[in-house]
């Protein structure tokens, strides 16, 4: 009778400080009183106050399990700007997949059909759907708008086989291959001013990693991370810039695995490298700081002895380029089957640039 009045005391909102059960309750008579058991779904009661409800259960051999329940909050719908997005949604991508590439194309038909016709449909809930309740099949096609009609446009073209750029971004697809994911973090030149701090705001998991990278970077620098990663003219030093972009790609690690992407292998160059080893586990976050930091005052120590330029041909044809300049020239780095890296004395790269200029040879100088 005491856990029975103790029950009804809570779901009418009031909690007692003690419950004192002396021996075991006998048979309950349901004939007395108000009290009837709970044999189908009703309504809350309307107390015009927040619900909350005592539930136990009683077992056999004196197992016996209380719990308090609390009335969920109503969900509240994110206002829309009218074109099925979020406000603030941004670009939205739209995953299709098929058996085939005759199956792909006509799934992104029939989707198309389906958005064009349900203009009130939620392009995010659609986008979410695609990823998390169908099947990821081998031929494969993304889609990638700001707005419905930029989405449906995608899809047709997608539909079509038909090569196509849409809201500034290629249709893309393609054959999945095997399942061994590669994560390649690359040296400085990728950064960018706020780089990171949009995605800090919306995702916990790489906010805390970057505050955690921020912690373990502030006893060996002079400056703030956030802060840093905000300023321009900050993030144009090179003992700022590389540890910066050290715990960016650190940070989008820890996102990407904590979605459930795990790396088969790790590659990088430059800070890049330490932010792999870091990642693989070959160094500890507060290791990699140290690794980063110092390095990058190194190479302020070397800055005003010489310079980069970063040439588009491959390392063939800069090879043949920097022949005139002998030993005051050499290439550095290749990057990429057209992507190539010159160092050296500042006077012969600066007639490297303007031979490069006058062969229709794009060339720049890198900020190192």
């Amino acid at each position: 009778a005491g856990v029975i009045k103790s029950v009804l005391a809570m779901q009418h909102g009031v909690l007692p400080a003690t419950l004192h059960v002396d021996e075991p309750t006998p048979e309950v008579d349901w004939s007395e009183g108000a009290v009837s058991l709970l044999t189908e779904a009703v309504p809350w009661p309307d107390t015009r106050r927040l619900h909350r409800i005592g539930v136990s259960a009683f077992g056999v051999s004196g197992t016996n399990a209380h719990v308090i329940l609390e009335q969920a909050p109503e969900p509240v719908a994110e206002p829309s700007d009218g074109s099925g997005l979020s406000v603030g949604g941004g670009l939205v991508p739209l995953v299709v997949s098929g058996r085939s590439a005759a199956a792909l194309q006509a799934q992104a038909g029939r989707l198309a059909g389906w958005l064009d016709a349900r203009p009130e449909a939620d392009l995010l809930g659609t986008a979410s759907g695609l990823v998390g309740s169908r099947a990821g099949l081998s031929a494969r096609g993304v889609v990638v708008g700001s707005n419905r009609d930029e989405l449906v446009s995608g899809l047709r073209a997608l539909a079509s086989g038909e090569p196509a750029v849409v809201g500034g971004a290629p249709v893309v697809s393609g054959v999945a291959g095997p399942a061994d994911p590669v994560f390649v973090f690359p040296g400085q030149g990728s950064q960018w001013v706020r780089m990171g701090l949009g995605l800090a705001s919306v995702e916990p998991v790489f906010a805390a990693a970057l505050d955690e990278c921020a912690a373990v970077l502030r006893p060996l620098v002079g400056w703030d991370l956030r802060e840093a990663l905000a300023d321009e003219e900050l993030l144009g030093r090179v003992d700022v810039v590389q540890p910066a972009l050290w715990a960016v790609m650190v940070s989008l690690a820890r996102l990407w695995q904590w979605y459930g992407v795990q790396p088969a292998v790790v590659v990088g160059h430059s800070q890049g490298e330490i932010a792999a080893a870091c990642v693989a586990g070959v160094l500890s976050l507060q290791d990699g700081a140290r690794v980063v930091v110092l390095r990058s005052r190194a190479l302020v120590v070397l800055s005003g002895r010489g310079g980069m330029v970063s040439v588009a041909a491959g390392v063939d044809v800069v090879d043949g380029l920097v022949q005139g300049w002998g030993d005051r020239l050499a290439v550095a780095a290749v990057n990429g089957p057209e992507a190539t890296v010159v160092s050296g004395d500042r006077e012969a790269l600066a007639g490297l640039v303007g031979l490069c200029e006058r062969r229709g040879v794009r060339a720049r100088w890198v900020d190192v």
